[in-house]
């Protein structure tokens, strides 16, 4: 499912989302993370041993929840598939930092630690706001 503009505006401001995966006993597991949209697709980033990191690589199954930071009462939720890679994941954290924190590198990088991104193959978008259908 293609993005609208409306919401790919809203993942392009510094807007935080909350990701939620599965743990291995079927209860949600609930994240901040910083986000961004990448190939088309709403992105993030983790280090890979992390839960949902861990929960992703079992089961890809995501959702993703982000408010608008200029409107709180409007919010999207956005329901998908995980598309996990290393290729890039070095260069997106650090872009992220930038984008959150105005610095030009990841400031918590740990040394052999290995960083994933993950993209979501949106399948609905729900919530209240101009991005939903």
């Amino acid at each position: 499912m293609e993005l609208s503009p409306a919401l790919r505006a809203l993942l392009e401001k510094q807007t935080f989302g909350h990701v939620i995966t599965m743990n291995r006993d079927g209860s949600p597991q609930v994240t901040l993370v910083w986000v961004e949209v990448r190939d088309g697709m709403p992105s993030f980033n983790t280090n890979q041993t992390r839960q949902k990191g861990r929960n992703l690589a079992r089961d890809p199954r995501v959702m993703m929840s982000v408010q608008d930071p200029d409107n709180p009462r409007e919010y999207a939720l956005i329901e998908g598939t995980a598309k996990v890679s290393t290729d890039t994941a070095i260069d997106q954290i650090n872009r992220l930092a930038g984008k959150y924190t105005g610095t030009a590198q990841y400031p918590n990088f740990q040394p052999g630690e290995v960083r994933i991104t993950v993209d979501i193959e949106v399948a609905r978008v729900t919530g209240r706001g101009p991005w939903v259908a």
